[in-house]
Parts: C-alpha cells; structure tokens; sequence
C-alpha cells in the first residue's frame, strides 16, 4: 500500500462528496473514510486452518439539513454510488424529526494541527511468514507438556489501513497505521480435568511481537498452570485482578463516565464531577499523543482535537467523556471522545506482582472473568471467575466455578494497590489491581 497516495485519494473522494451534500442541501456534513490491506491465518493441530486477505474500504456521511440528521454508507467509490449515498442521507435527514442537540462539533475544537504519531510501520503482508509463525506458535506449545493434548488454534493478523475524517468546518485529515498480532490457544488435559488458555502479542511494529516460541511457551504454561483446579467455600476475602483483566474494571468506568450514560441518567457516577471516586493516591492520565501507541489519535471520530487530560487527579473525577451530542445534552463542551477513550495510563503504587500477592495474604487471585453481571445503572457486579487461591502471599492451588460480587462503586474506591506489571496491549494501561474483601461464591 503507497500510504501517501492512497491518503491523497480518500481526502479527494472526501472532499468531493462533502462539496455534494452541500450542492445537494445539507446545512452541514461530515464524512469518514478507511481502506484497509491485510492477512489474516490461523492453524489448528499445526495445520492451516483460514488464510484470508483483506482488501476492503467504505465511506460513511452524514448529513444535517437544519437540526435533522441523515446517515448513508457505501463500499462503492464510483461518483455515482457516492451521489446516491449522498442523496439517501439528505432524504434520510428531511424524515426525521428535529433534534436541537444535532450537529457538527463546535468549529473552535477541531483539530488543526496533525504531528506524525509514528502509527504506521508497513511490512510486506507475506501469508507464508504468517502460516509459519502460526504453526511455530503451536507447535512450540505441544512440545512443552505431554498434557497439553489440544489446541484451539493459533493466528496471526498483519493490517495496513488509512483512515480519513472530514466535515464542512474545513477538517479533511487522515493518517495511515498498522496493527500486527499472534495468539495461541491450547487445551491441556490431566484424567478427567480439561482446561484451556491463551497467550498473545499486538504491535504496531511487526519485529516487536513477541517471537512465536515465547507466545507458545506462554499459552501452554498458562493452561497446564489451571490443572487440578478446585471450589471454593462461600467466602469473603480480597480480591486481586491479574493485570490481563484488570483494564476490564476501568472499563466499567470508562462506561459509567461516559456521556451517553450520563444524559440517560444510566450511571452509578451521575453527578460525581469533582467527587472522589478512586482512592486519594491514584490519578488516571489520559495521554493521546504516546507515539506508537494502540490507542493514540490526533482527533476524534467527529474532528475534534485530542489532548492531554488527567481524568482523574488524587481519586477525584476531573472529566466526563463526551461527544460533541452528549456534551451539548448535559450543557457542556466535547473533549474529544467520540469514538472512545485515547491511552489511559492507571497510576501504580510501586509494587510488583509478587509484592501484591504478599500484601494480599490469602486471598484469591482472578485470572478470567465469565458472563456479562455488571450493572452499570446502579454498579452491581457479579460474575464468573476462575484463578487462583492464595496463602501467606504465595499462590496455592487454582480455583474455578466460583463467582465474585460487590458493588462497582465500592470496588473501585476499595482499591488496596495496584503493581508495577503494566499491561500495555490495549487503550487502559494498567498492573493488576488489589481490592479489598469480596463476596466470593462457591460451594
């Protein structure tokens, strides 16, 4: 992919079909467009399962006429489908009913200056390297343990995109990235007791994924690690999230302040702008600006610029996350978070893992979560767990077929610690987080 051309390309048909909707009616318009080349492979038991190869874009507009909006997409470039598409959006916006909240972000917030975030390091999409990695991976975890007596597969994905926002405010900007990964699943099985894991690696940079014999490795020590696993008794006790699930607790937050549930009233954080939520030693950078990071963005998805901003300072919530719709419901202005949240960097309190399991003593150790128990309205949690008990700050045995419940509110201002063992294969960058006492339900 000439990333370069194909930017100048989609910015024309951008621009060409901004200028349309305008020709055609509408009051304001705003359209995005992203092609994308790349592979995906996976194997199973060392053989070739998929080979795919991507080569696919769309652009997707929308249109104001007055206060009604109109949206209309199309995989189909040519002029005419673009004028159709154009068209549909129009006559789409005339039907609905008025809405006094719609419209382009406010014109003083758009981005205007684009520095290079260093998101793009193409490689040639070579499908034998990938099949290659793939079986590697696999049978590297074979090789580790005669128990390990399964696999549910492996994968490599290599993507090349470019991806361009434009809007009648005068914003027509795109950049090219890259996004590569390997993973590995495989099932162990000791008598009766099966049990399955996973290991894998994500990175902009292609050379910088872990090698395939160290994603093996992982994902077949994860798995016999789970052999033998038992219940527990119904308990309360702390809880420590390992770090591979911890970001899905911040998750929850990123929910609860997010502006969409905020105008709907559908929050456990309504009205806690400058309240505590977190413990007092804990901040929550948001950084969008980290070069090379997955989650790093000059704009948001509506144009508006993207800045540095400290979410939460010393436990107290500094700012919701709001679009330029929500923003303007709740009386307020957007931050630059249509599209989500841009590399949330979570505090640590300095210790390593090992450190945390000792400040835990017994306590139990969660390394998956299962089903969907979260209540973000009132911030009941319940759901299913499996990991580890632990004794005297060492990990004893593993457990499953137990389920953890608190209340999200009290989870998050109950957190005791979190380590120094950052997660950085995703948007929140976190250790793993030590909570204070849980209901855990087992036997």
């Amino acid at each position: 992919m000439n990333a370069r051309q194909t930017l100048e390309d989609i910015q024309q048909v951008v621009d060409d079909t901004l200028k349309l909707a305008k020709k055609l009616g509408a009051t304001q318009a705003e359209a995005s467009m992203s092609k994308v080349q790349g592979i995906a492979v996976s194997s199973r038991m060392q053989q070739i399962e998929t080979l795919e190869f991507t080569n696919d874009g769309g652009l997707g507009i929308s249109v104001y006429v007055g206060k009604r909006k109109g949206s209309a997409s199309t995989a189909d470039l040519s002029p005419q489908a673009l004028k159709m598409t154009v068209e549909k959006a129009i006559e789409i916006a005339r039907y609905t009913s008025e809405d006094p909240f719609n419209g382009l972000v406010e014109e003083d917030l758009i981005a205007r200056d684009f520095p290079d975030l260093d998101l793009y390091h193409p490689i040639e999409l070579d499908a034998e390297a990938g099949i290659k990695l793939a079986i590697e991976a696999e049978k590297v975890a074979f090789e580790q343990d005669e128990r390990i007596t399964n696999s549910d597969g492996a994968s490599y994905n290599a993507n090349l995109g470019v991806k361009v926002y434009g809007n009648t405010h005068g914003i027509n900007a795109g950049y090219p990235s890259s996004r590569y990964s390997l993973s590995c699943v495989v099932i162990a099985q000791q008598g009766d007791d099966m049990q399955r894991d996973y290991a894998y690696s994500v990175n902009r940079e292609a050379h910088l994924l872990n090698s395939a014999e160290q994603v093996g490795k992982e994902a077949a020590q994860a798995t016999l690690s789970r052999l033998g696993g038992r219940t527990l008794k119904t308990t309360k006790a702390p809880v420590m999230f390992h770090r591979e699930i911890a970001s899905g607790l911040f998750g929850h937050l990123v929910s609860a302040i997010s502006g969409g549930s905020l105008y709907r009233k559908s929050s456990f954080l309504l009205d806690h702008l400058d309240k505590q939520v977190l413990p007092s030693w804990m901040t929550i950078k948001e950084r969008p600006h980290i070069k090379k990071g997955l989650a790093s963005s000059i704009f948001d998805h509506e144009g508006a610029r993207t800045e540095d901003l400290d979410i939460i300072e010393n436990g107290i919530l500094r700012h919701y996350l709001l679009t330029s719709y929500s923003a303007r419901k709740l009386g307020m202005r957007s931050n630059g978070h249509a599209g989500g949240i841009h590399n949330w960097l979570i505090q640590d309190s300095g210790q390593d893992f090992d450190q945390l399991l000792k400040e835990m003593g017994s306590g139990l150790l969660v390394t998956e979560l299962m089903g969907q128990g979260v209540n973000i309205v009132n911030g009941d949690y319940s759901r299913g767990a499996a990991g580890f008990w632990v004794e005297d700050g060492e990990i004893a045995y593993p457990v499953h077929e137990i389920t953890i419940a608190g209340n999200l509110k009290d989870m998050l201002k109950n957190i005791r610690a979190i380590g120094t063992d950052t997660e950085t294969r995703g948007a929140v960058q976190t250790g793993s987080i030590l909570i204070g006492n849980m209901q855990i339900a087992g036997d």
